[in-house]
């Protein structure tokens, strides 16, 4: 990796680090006020085997659903990759369980990266728009397949 790329991979690990101290502000105000496509996701530790919780953008192009993660594979997406589903809990209380399958580059993909531009709250928009030669070369996504029993 070079350029963009290695800073952007210096970047992504630390802000993610930020954001999971500000995690009990964050559901506080996910649940009271609600963040733009914010979702908790609930995965099975790859390990451990235990439910293993956090905050993510759901993104939407057209009828599809979708997560990702803008760098290379990090702890959630090495237990998605195991587990191949989870659990979505939405801020009015309603859950809905999920498989996931990985995207491999291609227009569906680029799609998906594109919608983190408008789609994240800020400054996840901007975040992500200033990494996108980064993201699509190294960004993990998966297409969501709902409401799987």
């Amino acid at each position: 990796m070079w350029g963009v790329s290695r800073l952007a991979h210096l970047f992504w690990p630390r802000w993610y680090r930020t954001l999971q101290w500000f995690d009990p502000v964050i559901g506080l105000m996910w649940r009271r006020l609600g963040l733009g496509n914010t979702v908790q996701v609930v995965i099975v530790g790859r390990r451990s085997g235990r439910p293993r919780a956090l905050y993510l953008g759901l993104l939407r192009v057209g009828q599809g659903s979708y997560l990702g993660h803008p760098d290379q594979a990090c702890a959630w997406t090495r237990n998605l990759d195991v587990a191949a589903g989870g659990v979505l809990r939405f801020r009015d209380g309603r859950t809905e369980s999920f498989r996931a399958t990985p995207l491999a580059p291609g227009p569906e993909r680029d799609a998906v990266i594109r919608a983190t531009f408008h789609q994240h709250p800020f400054p996840g928009t901007v975040l992500y728009w200033l990494t996108r030669r980064h993201i699509r070369a190294v960004g993990r996504f998966y297409r969501l397949e709902r409401g799987i029993s």
